[in-house]
């Protein structure tokens, strides 16, 4: 598991660097529960939706930079 370091005045390349584990999150934490709810038969749902939570907030980032992408390729090519 990856482990993010804690920059507390270390020096970069510093051996003495502490890691730092940020656990499960809430969307990991939010398909847990709804993988379990689907697999005991509480709920209906698709299984593209049961877990959206591990690939709805990708698809938001990708919609994101869409749309950066876009509106900065109009203004330059509106300004040029």
């Amino acid at each position: 598991m990856y482990k993010r370091p804690v920059c507390d005045n270390t020096l970069v390349g510093s051996k003495d660097v502490e890691y730092r584990s940020r656990g499960i999150g809430f969307f990991g934490l939010l398909a847990i529960v709804f993988i379990t709810l689907k697999l005991t038969g509480f709920i209906t749902w698709s299984w593209w939706w049961v877990l959206a939570p591990l690939w709805m907030p990708w698809a938001a980032l990708a919609v994101l930079w869409l749309v950066v992408f876009l509106v900065t390729y109009l203004y330059v090519k509106v300004n040029l």
